[in-house]
């Protein structure tokens, strides 16, 4: 019975070991890891605090994010964190406090910060070490956290705001959508641990390739694992006029006006569970949308500013008068990821699609998972019976299988323009996958004259895919997270795309004024979505000439742009926008060795975190006892499953609580047989 009971104890902490082990990428939302003695893998400390607070003026917020962790064992220990942000993250500022020390970031060239980091991990110097891996996942590595020692890492970014017929939108990622590898997808290995770069970057005097290479490789999904972690969310709006309403989308809040023009939204849980996005919007008192608006900011010798034109929404009769045949190609993933209620929303979005067809338009139907499947190998008459066939093959689906985006973005951009014909396609997905930067290129050397709409499901979709690609394919990014929202958004979806209000837009700058503006093209506008335009200049003064084409009339707006009271930060919010017009030229093509310097100009420049640059921040006191790196054990306690509930694990730790709760049956089964048959027990 003893030998049974010690085979138990073992199995059960097999299975909890397990389960508190994770690689790197298994983190959902953000997470501190520890180093284990695995090559490898790491174990999770448990989250003390996650605090979000965000201030909002105008189309500009400001976050900053809040995650204290407590190292609860007994070894100094090195810990990575993993956080996603949005796609449009300026992250500009990085502070750490560990126990009573406050580290403030500073902005180094990759190599030469991971050369600082590894010399202070090696002296056994309290450092930390910010890096992107994607323009919305980011890493922050954490050396020599002491024993019983409160982490606090603080990172601060700005970013613009999206606005959509007639509402601001923010979005705060909380989670993150595992990636899935194509086959075949020329990609790097994951590092298996962070010593052979860093070892690398601290013995090179230059820069080398693998300094500019992810120090842990976001190309291997994020999975969950155990307990999500807790978030508290703060939004101050300050408005300059009323606002009509504020509403988040999936998140029960408080809403507190202190004045007419400032609104404060809270969480009605003091802390709430981080597994889906935060979403948040808010629109101003009807008659009070603005027409125009310019936040400028003036650094150095340079003027920036954010300039905003409301475009006229199309009158009823306009929209009739521009309206045209459409070939709609609806392209939908239902891969294993879409599994549950994703591809129950994206059925019953492509299902609501298809009622907005006219016996004029033609379309066809694509679903994709490990391979494509076409309905038919080319677009067909939206008649009644194709209509019904239609509907009958959505029901059908079922998710399962790879994420092999690429076939099915061949099938949809590669068919046959016809003059006179509107041709789109309405691509509905998680976008869960890894190789996006092939995708993107894909999109823009078959897009022609087809516009790609991206649709994407479930609670934490890959937005950078999402907004990327809709840029790549000249269209609009459309999110649902709920089977509710499924007739609103995508309503107002086909509404947009239904034909442009303003075409082949440019804005005129007054004569002499040198100025460098992204985006350098300004894609069509569709209902209920603004100019927006990042710009730099020596000095910004005159008027400014916005036009376009409304139906086949011709359409312009002039404005002066002028010093505001806006927050400081509308230079670092031009400068991630040059960064990301770079990096779209690198994922199209462009040399590396151009690109590269002229990131690193930028981004040092205003001091902001890319793929070129990192945030180090360094203790000038050792307090390692020893000065040498340290093998974190840390464990933590497996998450409470429920009642009647088996843990969400991998397979290996669903076999360890298996193997553990037979062995447990075995010890009850022998003590029976010991208490049954008193003459064996005595015998043994």
């Amino acid at each position: 019975m003893v030998a049974s009971l010690v085979l138990a104890a073992l199995a059960l902490l097999l299975a909890s070991n397990a389960q508190a082990q994770v690689k790197i990428n298994d983190a959902k939302a953000g997470t501190l890891l520890f180093r284990t003695g695995t090559e490898g893998v790491f174990e999770a400390a448990p989250t003390v605090e996650t605090d979000v607070a965000i201030q909002v003026t105008g189309l500009i917020a400001r976050t900053r994010v809040a995650q204290t962790f407590q190292n609860p064992g007994t070894d100094w220990v090195e810990g990575v964190y993993v956080f996603p942000l949005p796609e449009n993250a300026a992250v500009d500022r990085m502070r750490l406090r560990i126990g009573e020390r406050i580290l403030e970031g500073q902005v180094r060239e990759k190599g030469e910060a991971r050369r600082e980091y590894a010399k202070a991990v090696g002296e056994g110097r309290k450092a930390a070490l910010v890096e992107q891996q994607r323009p919305n996942l980011f890493t922050n590595a954490v050396a020599n956290i002491g024993p019983g020692e409160i982490v606090r890492v603080v990172i601060e970014y700005q970013q613009t705001l999206a606005w959509e017929s007639g509402e601001v939108r923010l979005r705060f990622p909380l989670a993150v959508t595992r990636r899935y590898v194509p086959s075949g997808a020329s990609l790097p290995d994951e590092p298996k641990t962070l010593e052979p770069l860093l070892t690398a970057a601290a013995q090179s005097g230059t820069v080398s390739d693998a300094d500019v290479e992810p120090l842990l490789h976001p190309d291997y999904a994020p999975a969950s694992f155990g307990a999500v972690n807790p978030v508290s969310i703060t939004v101050t709006i300050d408005s300059a006029v009323p606002l009509a309403k504020v509403t988040t989308s999936y998140h029960d809040t408080w809403t507190e006006k202190s004045t007419a023009t400032r609104t404060r939204v809270y969480l009605q849980k003091e802390q709430s569970e981080a597994d889906r996005d935060f979403e948040l919007a808010f629109a101003p008192q009807s008659g009070s949308q603005p027409q125009a608006a310019v936040y400028s900011e003036r650094l150095g010798d340079t003027d920036y500013a954010l300039l905003m034109v409301m475009p006229p929404d199309a009158a009823a009769g306009d929209r009739a008068a521009q309206a045209m045949p459409r070939e709609t190609v609806f392209v939908i993933d239902t891969s294993g990821s879409m599994q549950g209620a994703s591809m129950q929303q994206a059925k019953e979005a492509l299902l609501y699609g298809l009622t907005t067809i006219t016996p004029r338009d033609r379309f066809n139907l694509v679903e994709f998972n490990s391979i494509t499947r076409p309905m038919w190998p080319d677009a067909l008459p939206a008649t009644a019976a194709n209509l019904e066939a239609a509907r009958h093959w959505v029901l059908r689906l079922k998710a399962d299988g790879g994420t092999e985006m690429a076939g099915a973005l061949s099938f949809a951009l590669g068919g046959r323009e016809t003059p006179g014909v509107l041709r789109q396609v309405v691509f509905i997905t998680d976008g869960a996958v890894g190789n996006e930067d092939q995708l993107f290129k894909l999109i823009a050397r078959k897009l022609g004259g087809t516009r790609l709409f991206t649709v994407g499901i479930g609670s934490a979709p890959n937005g950078h895919f999402m907004a990327k690609a809709a840029q790549f394919g000249r269209g609009s990014f459309t999110t649902i997270a709920e089977g509710r929202e499924v007739n609103e958004k995508m309503s107002k979806l086909f509404a947009k795309i239904d034909s442009p209000v303003l075409r082949d837009v440019t804005v005129t700058w007054p004569d002499g004024t040198a100025v460098e503006t992204f985006p350098a093209r300004i894609p069509d506008l569709y209902r209920g979505e603004p100019v927006v335009v990042a710009v730099a200049a020596p000095r910004i003064a005159g008027t400014v000439i916005v036009s376009g084409l409304r139906g086949n009339q011709p359409w312009s707006v002039a404005l002066t742009p002028a010093a505001s009271s806006q927050p400081a930060g509308v230079g670092a919010l031009w400068a991630r926008a040059k960064i990301a017009s770079l990096m779209d030229e690198l994922r199209l093509g462009a040399d590396e060795a151009v690109i590269r310097p002229a990131v690193l100009k930028v981004a040092m420049e205003h001091r902001l975190v890319s793929r070129y640059t990192s945030l180090v921040a360094v203790d000038v006191t050792p307090s390692s006892p020893t000065g040498d790196p340290r093998v974190a054990m840390v464990r933590t306690s497996s998450p409470n499953a429920g009642p009647g509930q088996l843990p969400q694990t991998d397979a290996e730790t669903t076999l360890h609580l298996l193997l553990g709760l037979l062995a447990l049956a075995a010890a009850g089964f022998v003590t029976w047989l010991g208490r049954a048959n008193p003459a064996d027990r005595r015998r043994a």
